[in-house]
């Protein structure tokens, strides 16, 4: 009878440490994923603080060319006019002159 209740007491301790085992395995399981939980939140935050950067130096470099190609553009007008008043001015020069 005593080796009995021997037996039954050991059963009993050894389900109660395998319960504390669980409850502690559970808990490092739980912090474990709170844990990768903030990481991935961590990656995502990072990755969208890069995304916003890489967009705003995108439109960044798009207002540049934007502005550099309205320069050219500026400049090929004025070389444009420049070039017909000079042939404009040839032509009336030459109208001018008399024949030789």
């Amino acid at each position: 009878m005593r080796d009995q209740e021997n037996q039954a007491a050991k059963e009993a301790k050894r389900k109660e440490k395998l319960a504390e085992e669980e409850s502690a395995q559970l808990a490092r399981q739980q912090a474990r994923r709170q844990i990768d939980l903030a990481r991935e939140q961590a990656i995502q935050k990072e990755q969208a603080a890069k995304e916003a950067k890489r967009k705003e130096k995108l439109a960044e470099e798009e207002s540049a060319q934007l502005a550099r190609q309205q320069a050219r553009g500026r400049n090929d007008l004025a070389r444009e006019q420049a070039i017909a008043e000079d042939q404009e001015a040839r032509r009336r020069k030459a109208k001018n002159q008399p024949p030789e």
